[in-house]
């Protein structure tokens, strides 16, 4: 029977591991000839290209499809060495650790706030009433985003995420970029004369105490637009993964709400499980050969972490869902040059939201069965009904 693998295939929506199987074990060097693309899905060959940006190239985008847009500012995301290595540098220097630790406290009074509400209700959506508004009030509040301004960033969040080859998808997508990225300019024209404590702000006066030149706005708007879409978007996507996991696991549910101490490898074996990003693209500088095929300079390839993360080369018995698991490594925030900054946000938010989540309602009832977002560039459960006891 012949196989044809898109990503953007809604059969692949609800379950895509059996493609992703036959990838991984019959095609690992796959070429979708319609769309001009190839797939690595092997955990090795997916780690060693993320640690090769010399041959597999972000500067051309990081999806199968034409990225061209003049609205969008640049992203460090598809920025090669040297440009990506000064910009990095700089953008560290804002988002510290000890600037993402200091948001705990804060983190876990929005999680308890927003269970307060569903505890009132006795019932709700886990995805539209706590696993998306706490990573949006997250970065809203890290980037000094104001109120009134918070709803909009959020529908212009979904609207980039769920580009994809439709036309009116992609329209729409473009727009919010461009709404975002007119925001952030706003802001960071703002904080340059009056800062405040925020990320913007730190990011927008860093270099100057350093004596360095300073991110440009666009490049500064381009991060801003970068981390509300990807983290936002991933986060919200880890706690209702994750939670739709246990719910499926109820013994493994009940382990966690017995012992919070399990729950940081449990979000491990989360991000694992179910990649918060799919896949991402880079394109070849110079041939290759991958599995007994030619791959040419100038294709696009799809680095499929999803795949990759439930390969049993690697990870034994890789589509078991073990919260005890020990992982050495995974692809779930990438590696090498481009490893998620935000990774250790999102692990800090999925840990919080977790052991609130469990404290208070260890024996909630959660939908086992969902209809899940389109596989990328994000993917995650469209609604998951709640009830609390």
């Amino acid at each position: 029977m012949s196989f044809a693998f898109d990503p953007y295939d809604a059969r692949h929506f609800d379950d895509p591991q059996p493609a992703f199987r036959r990838l991984r074990d019959e095609l690992p060097a796959y070429h979708n000839a319609e769309r001009g693309f190839w797939v690595l899905s092997r955990f090795e060959d997916v780690w060693q290209a993320l640690r090769d940006p010399g041959t597999f190239s972000s500067a051309r985008g990081i999806t199968i499809l034409d990225e061209h847009n003049a609205a969008a500012p640049p992203m460090i995301l598809t920025m090669d060495p040297p440009r990506h290595g000064v910009l990095r540098t700089k953008v560290n220097r804002g988002f510290t650790p000890r600037r993402i630790a200091g948001l705990e406290s804060w983190i876990r009074d929005e999680a308890t706030a927003l269970l307060d509400r569903l505890e009132a209700r006795g019932e709700g959506d886990l995805v539209s009433d706590f696993a998306t508004p706490l990573p949006t009030a997250v970065f809203a509040e890290l980037l000094g985003v104001p109120e009134s301004e918070r709803d909009a960033f959020r529908r212009w969040s979904d609207a980039t995420c769920a580009m994809s080859p439709d036309p009116a998808a992609m329209a729409a997508g473009k727009q919010a970029i461009a709404e975002l990225t007119s925001l952030f300019g706003e802001l960071t024209e703002q904080r340059r004369s009056r800062p405040t404590d925020d990320l913007i702000s730190a990011l927008a006066n860093a270099a100057a105490s350093e004596g360095e030149e300073p991110m440009s706005e666009s490049e500064l708007t381009g991060f801003c637009v970068l981390l509300l879409v990807a983290g936002l978007e991933t986060t919200a996507s880890l706690i209702a993964t994750g939670a739709l996991r246990l719910a499926q696991h109820p013994d493994q549910r009940a382990r966690l709400a017995r012992d919070p101490r399990g729950i940081p490898n449990a979000v491990e074996e989360m991000v694992r499980y179910d990649s918060l990003i799919p896949g991402n693209a880079r394109t070849l500088t110079r041939d290759i050969e991958r599995h007994g095929q030619k791959l040419p300079a100038g294709d696009k390839i799809l680095l499929l972490y999803a795949a990759a993360n439930r390969d049993d080369r690697e990870f034994p018995d890789g589509d078991r869902f073990d919260v005890g698991r020990a992982i050495d490594r995974h692809v779930a925030f990438g590696n090498g040059i481009h490893f998620c900054l935000g990774a250790s946000l999102a692990r800090l938010e999925a840990r919080v939201a977790f052991e609130e989540l469990l404290r208070r309602f260890p024996d909630h009832e959660l939908a086992t069965q969902c209809r899940w977002t389109q596989l990328v560039p994000t993917r995650s459960p469209v609604s998951l009904p709640i009830r609390l006891r």
